[in-house]
């Protein structure tokens, strides 16, 4: 590791269990930064009926304004930690908080779609290279004991983000227009980036290649897969472009695994790690789960406020006992997986929020709040409060301890694939009005629903036997 300064490295040196002189600035500058995307992945949601209204979107831009900053965010996850071991933590940390201000001022300053796309996909670029490098920090700063409690600090700042931002977004548009979600990010990123620089100290892990090939032919791949997908979800299933983009999409992806097996353990997504059953299993349970998770929180916003006539702000509400109950459990769940294993809570957790999503089909946007949305709501994130924390636990203990790292960010990459790619089939309930959107929001709940329970199912297969092992 090297830095410009000294006084914090000496302890870690050592071998104790310590935390730097500047642990509590540290710990700022992370959570700062780090609450970017997790505030702007929950407040685009609520503004999307109002941006449609202004920049004359359809459903196919509508999930685009989703995607266009979900994309790159999944596509360069991995090499954003890369770049951070390669030229520095700080630097990447900086650089990315920098973007994604900048974006967020332009997405607030477009005049069209085309542009707020733009923008919303540089977003994206600035937060593949804060969220990693953030978390990296942490992980070479503090050391013992101190680090599990940095981390779960840090964790707890981004559900505490999450958590606010649905209603503060529906208060914002409410208020000021759909504008001002985004420039709600430049203040919080100028602190976080004055904090980082005075108090961070610079942290890499040596000359190691960046994978740029493989982060080209990943977000290539998944560009042209969404892209497909939206459109037919877009009624345009037959066309010839519909299938083109299929088709490129899966090549591109069996490139890029090629290219990923040439570059052995140069790659960003190294081979060697499916062979861990388990290891394959959470990458599944994950995929599934979280896609079905993100179509749910980007469809039910919008269905309550263009079905119901909620404000913006009673939307966002609405979300808010998903992220308290997460918030509130998942400590629980964290100790509770330690004595007793992640197989259960991850067979149990997913199945329990396949209930929940069975029961908003009950949901009707005109009918009480407390009575039609909020038990669904509620079983929902009991079921991912028993599943967020072991799911983190069972994912760095079903890979040799060398991939430890890399094996968190694709892992953290694939949930955020699952809710792009759910988001790109979301547009057959966007298109929809009045009592047919209703229905297609059931539609889409019975299918989120089968999704994670069968997400609890391969938990329950693929961690058994092979449970905590490696290969």
């Amino acid at each position: 590791m090297t830095g410009v300064e000294t006084h914090s490295r000496t302890p870690q040196q050592a071998g104790a269990e310590s935390s730097p002189a500047n642990a509590g600035m540290i710990l700022t500058a992370t959570m700062l930064a780090s609450s970017l995307p997790f505030i702007d992945g929950s407040v685009t949601n609520v503004a999307l009926p109002s941006i449609g209204r202004d920049l004359h979107g359809d459903a196919a831009s509508l999930q685009w304004v989703i995607n266009a900053y979900l994309l790159p965010l999944s596509a360069l996850l991995l090499i954003g930690g890369a770049a951070g071991d390669h030229f520095g933590r700080r630097r990447v940390l900086i650089l990315g908080t920098a973007l994604f201000a900048v974006a967020s001022i332009l997405c607030a300053a477009s005049s069209d779609l085309t542009l707020l796309l733009a923008a919303r996909a540089l977003q994206g670029v600035g937060a593949a290279m804060l969220m990693p490098n953030s978390l990296g920090i942490l992980g070479s700063a503090f050391s013992g004991e101190s680090r599990g409690r940095a981390v779960g600090t840090w964790a707890s700042a981004g559900a505490i983000a999450s958590a606010v931002g649905p209603p503060l977004g529906g208060w914002l548009v409410g208020v000021a227009g759909w504008r001002a979600i985004f420039l709600i990010n430049v203040p919080v990123a100028l602190a976080a980036i004055v904090v980082a620089y005075r108090f961070v100290e610079e942290s890499a892990e040596g000359e190691q290649p960046l994978d740029v090939s493989g982060a080209v032919l990943a977000t290539l791949a998944l560009g042209a897969l969404t892209w497909s997908l939206t459109l037919w979800s877009s009624h345009h299933e037959g066309s010839a472009k519909t299938w083109a983009g299929l088709i490129a999409g899966i090549a591109l992806l069996g490139l890029f695994v090629w290219v990923e097996h040439r570059r052995r353990t140069d790659a960003m997504m190294p081979l060697s790690m499916f062979a861990s059953r388990a290891f394959v299993g959470l990458t599944l349970l994950t995929f599934l789960l979280y896609g079905a998770l993100g179509g749910l929180l980007v469809l039910l916003p919008y269905l309550l406020i263009v079905g119901g006539g909620y404000t913006p702000m009673q939307a966002g509400m609405a979300l808010l006992p998903f992220s308290i109950v997460i918030g509130a459990a998942s400590r629980l769940m964290g100790r509770t997986t330690e004595k007793i294993g992640p197989r259960w809570p991850l067979t149990i957790g997913p199945i329990v929020t396949g209930l929940g999503f069975l029961v908003l089909v009950r949901v009707d946007p005109t009918a009480s709040y407390w009575t039609s949305v909020m038990p669904g709501m509620v079983i929902v994130a009991i079921g991912m409060a028993g599943a967020v924390a072991p799911l983190t636990t069972a994912v760095l203990s079903s890979v040799d301890r060398e991939h430890t790292g890399t094996a968190s960010g694709f892992n953290s990459a694939i949930a955020r694939t699952g809710g792009l790619i759910a988001t790109a089939m979301a547009g057959a309930v966007l298109a929809q009005t009045g009592d047919a959107l209703t229905s297609a929001f059931k539609a889409a709940a019975i299918v989120a629903a089968a999704l994670a329970i069968a997400s609890g199912c391969v938990a329950f297969v693929t961690l058994g036997s092979s449970e905590g092992q490696s290969g």
